[in-house]
């Protein structure tokens, strides 16, 4: 007889979904950065696998997430920039259908969706979206929209009227300094605080799906004092800046601290990498206790864990700064993966977009995928590693009042402005920080990015291409009024 406090056994697999906001893919110390440290996140990749050229399309929060939870591209569910306020329209989810599966859902953090309490199909949500601009007005009570913030104002010696952004710096701002509150207050320990208390209350005879949205280490640039203090005035590697990084200065603000576009200070630099590095050694510990309260509760062992991000920071790459760039900062995510049938040390060298979590986690759980989802599972890559895969993957943003289109195939990744027509040429293998564009020297290469752009374009309604051209100069539209899904062989 099994002893009382025994789990009962379940055949199926649980889901733990970490997400974060705006975590860079090269941001792991077990990947070689020479600054970051996150021991927890490597002992992860380590255990599982790694997806190497994991990439956000379309990265800004409104766009990936909606990608991430539908396993759709941005032309098909329609949201190719970042706008609030759109209401979420897709039926098939990964909490949905993991549900219909018999599954218990719960979703922890950011959701940034709308209206605010879409549950998108989870069973319940716990809500903490850092600084909605689109839902914080003094008239509207937080509760609506925050459940961190309600909690915050709940704890012991805690003003009726505290805030998370009393500290004055905002959720797009270079600026940086450490937590002004006790650690325990932080929204980072607060997501796992919950999923924590969740455990007590979950339904034991069922499989779980366990969503757990971290806001940092997107701004404020705000870590615990420790964790600030580990990078604050070390020898931090610089941001990268290419031969032709003028190219986005008729758009340059120094004076601002939300600037898109900027050449700041140095120091004012590295305090801003000192605060965001400091939350990802932050987050890599709370994970860490995630994981010790897996094992502690008896799912360890059963249960897959992934790591993603929605998108980057570019963190004055190219005096580039935020995302929506097309840019490896900006673009490039990481995503690991770790659970009972993933080989240890395994890796993923094909291109993965946020689109494929949704089939990948389905995938794990024996759970058939909806037809309309048009991301792919991983899982076969890390079975054989020669199952057929998508040729080439179209990315895009709307950003700076035009349309930044861009390709990536084999190493190489092409890039369109549609506001002034204005292409470039990157060999990401020979150069990964992207300091050298290519496109006047290989114009055989820049040919065939061009061409597979106009493949994916054809027939859009902003009137991209014409006479099978690329046309420069048309309106653009965060969001499309008609789906345009990808051709096949971009999928």
């Amino acid at each position: 007889m099994n002893d009382q406090h025994e789990q009962p056994a379940i055949d199926r697999p649980n889901i733990v979904l970490v997400c974060t906001d705006q975590w860079r893919g090269d941001c792991l110390s077990g990947l070689g950065h020479p600054d970051v440290e996150t021991p927890y996140l490597d002992q992860l990749a380590s255990q599982g696998a790694v997806v190497e050229r994991a990439y956000s399309a379309t990265p800004t929060c409104v766009p990936a997430r909606m990608s991430l939870m539908t396993g759709l591209s941005a032309g098909t569910h329609r949201r190719v920039g970042y706008q609030d306020g759109v209401t979420f329209d897709v039926e098939d989810t990964l909490p949905s259908t993991l549900s219909d599966a018999g599954y218990q859902t719960r979703a922890i953090g950011k959701m940034h969706y709308w209206p605010e309490r879409n549950r998108i199909g989870f069973d319940e949500i716990e809500l903490h979206d850092g600084y909605l601009h689109y839902s914080r007005q003094r008239h509207r009570d937080p509760a609506c929209y925050d459940d961190y913030l309600v909690w915050l104002r709940d704890q012991t010696g805690t003003a009726s009227d505290k805030d998370y952004i009393d500290d004055g710096i905002e959720c797009n701002s270079l600026v940086a300094r450490p937590w002004d509150k006790a650690e325990r207050l932080h929204p980072t320990n607060w997501v796992v605080n919950q999923a924590t208390r969740w455990f007590y209350r979950r339904d034991p005879t069922t499989p779980f799906f366990l969503y757990l949205s971290f806001h940092r280490p997107h701004a404020p640039y705000d870590p615990p004092q420790w964790a600030f203090d580990r990078y604050d005035g070390a020898p931090l590697r610089p941001p990268a800046v290419g031969d032709w990084s003028d190219t986005f200065s008729d758009w340059r603000n120094d004076a601002d601290p939300t600037s898109l576009v900027a050449r700041y200070r140095p120091r004012d630099i590295s305090r801003a990498m000192a605060g965001y590095y400091g939350h990802m050694t932050h987050i890599d510990t709370q994970i860490s206790r995630l994981r010790q309260v897996l094992g502690e509760f008896g799912v360890a062992d059963n249960t897959y864990i992934a790591f993603i991000s929605d998108h980057g920071d570019m963190m004055g790459d190219h005096h580039l700064w935020r995302k929506g760039y097309p840019y490896q900062g900006s673009t490039h995510i990481p995503f690991l993966l770790a659970g009972p049938s993933i080989t240890p040390g395994s890796r993923v060298d094909e291109l993965v977009e946020l689109r494929d979590v949704m089939p990948t986690l389905l995938d794990c759980a024996g759970v058939n995928t909806p037809d309309k989802v048009e991301g792919r599972s991983i899982l076969p890559l890390l079975r054989d590693g020669e199952s057929p895969w998508r040729t080439h993957l179209h990315g895009e943003h709307v950003l700076l009042g035009q349309s930044l289109q861009w390709i990536w195939w084999d190493d190489y990744q092409y890039i369109w402005m549609s506001g002034s027509g204005e292409e470039q040429l990157f060999d990401l293998a020979a150069d990964p920080h992207q300091l050298h564009d290519l496109s006047d020297d290989r114009a055989d290469l820049l040919d065939k990015g061009r061409r597979l752009l106009i493949g994916e374009l054809t027939g859009r309604e902003e009137g991209f291409v014409r006479d099978g051209s690329l046309v420069t100069g048309r309106p653009v539209s965060c969001v499309l009024t008609h789906p345009t899904p990808p051709p096949t062989e971009g999928r």
